[in-house]
């Protein structure tokens, strides 16, 4: 048992919040124990950055200069012949040779108009612009989760002061502060403890799950080896270090018989309005933190990475053309991953609307044609064990017409 005046090990703040629900997941997924964990990129993705569509005879001429490179070190890395992806991504060209990444190009959610703020709560809630909840998607899936499985905790654990969108409806969400915020001693944790079980029972257990939510994702010492383990000799910034302890410590969580099964994720720093470049600038740097982070959650979660499904997602594109300042503009359709040992991966999944200028949106976006919900909503049901019916009606509300997409996840 870890000494609980530790400061949480889930790293990040305002750059990377790391999260996890607790029930097992039982019955309907059969003997099988999954993982899901949800990570949203905050600022809106340039697809067409990540996963360029090279045979796309529209491409460089749209892309121009900022169109991915095909040969030198900083060539695009083959996909199936149509799309290449970012050079920065070597752990996710990896797990894709391993068939354990799926590309979803020209994804979208429900949203058509280009504010960041409206944007993300139309991505979190998983309704329509029109309808917003005051729970999420997420959470309302931990609420349809069978209970009686073998339940380590009830509710969910973060590294922040507040509940993400995604994940309210949770049973109990128990947050950390991140670093930087004055640490509690022991004796006032005590305290305080002592003084919430005589007056708010409900708080009190809370908390004292809190304190030892530590024995799952290991020390800070521990965690930090790891850390050094996964960077290995290359030259991390700050931000790079941060991620990777977050996914880190959530991979650890995550991996033990009676830890979390279902985890929350995000990443910001994708807004990139200015010297955005290709394999390098704003975007490179934040691919670069994004696939660390991927490779960290990978390698702690150990056994359980074979169980588990990352869906990566990001509340909206970025524009076709670069703007004067080397950059993009918020835009619509954008790309989406399925990452894990559960994925049936090894392939892009695309409707391909083109990149022709009567294809456009609004003569300036790539095109939406797949919605991101089908593909949660694929997952859920055969990851998770979810039925259609609840998916359609009180998890994704609105959206019983839309049918979950199929062949998503291996079902052994």
């Amino acid at each position: 048992m870890l000494h609980p005046t530790r400061r949480s090990v889930l790293i990040g703040g305002a750059a990377f919040t790391a999260w996890a629900s607790i029930p097992t997941i039982a019955r309907a997924a059969g003997s099988r124990d999954p993982r899901f964990v949800a990570l949203i990129l905050r600022g809106g993705m340039d697809g067409l950055a990540v996963v360029a569509p090279i045979g796309d005879p529209s491409y460089e001429a749209v892309r121009d200069e900022f169109s991915m490179p095909l040969e030198g070190p900083d060539a695009g890395i083959p996909l199936d012949g149509f799309f290449v992806l970012n050079p920065r991504m070597t752990r996710l060209a990896e797990l894709y040779r391993k068939g354990e990444a799926l590309f979803v190009h020209a994804a979208h959610t429900a949203y058509r108009e280009r504010s960041h703020f409206d944007a993300q709560d139309v991505l979190e809630n998983g309704t329509t612009a029109a309808a917003h909840y005051k729970d999420g998607w997420l959470g309302r899936i931990i609420q349809g989760l069978p209970a009686d499985g073998d339940v380590a905790k009830d509710g969910a654990f973060a590294a922040a002061t507040t509940t993400p969108l995604t994940l309210r409806g949770a049973p109990r969400v128990v947050t950390w502060l991140p670093p930087g915020f004055a640490e509690a001693s022991d004796d006032t944790r005590s305290r305080l403890l002592m003084m919430y079980e005589h007056t708010d029972p409900v708080l009190a257990r809370a908390m004292a799950e809190g304190l030892d939510l530590s024995r799952v994702t290991g020390s800070e010492v521990e965690t930090g080896e790891a850390v050094k383990a996964m960077l290995g000799t290359m030259e991390a910034n700050g931000f790079e270090r941060q991620v990777v302890a977050a996914a880190t410590a959530a991979g650890r969580a995550m991996s033990t018989d009676d830890g979390p099964r279902v985890g929350f994720l995000d990443m910001s720093g994708f807004d990139t309005h200015l010297r955005q470049s290709v394999t390098s600038g704003r975007i490179g740097r934040a691919l670069t933190a994004l696939d660390l982070s991927i490779g960290a959650l990978r390698d702690s979660l150990g056994d359980a990475w074979d169980n588990t499904v990352v869906a990566v997602m990001t509340e909206f594109g970025r524009t076709v053309r670069m703007n004067g300042s080397d950059g993009t503009d918020h835009g619509t359709a954008t790309v989406a991953m399925l990452l894990g040992g559960a994925v049936k991966g090894g392939r892009v999944y695309a409707d391909w609307p083109g990149l022709a200028p009567n294809a456009l949106f609004e003569g300036r976006d790539l095109a939406p044609t797949t919605d991101l919900r089908a593909v949660l909503k694929g997952v859920a049901r055969d990851h998770l064990g979810l039925d259609p019916r609840m998916l359609g009606g009180s998890v994704f509300p609105g959206t019983e017409g839309l049918r979950p997409i199929d062949g998503l996840v291996r079902r052994t």
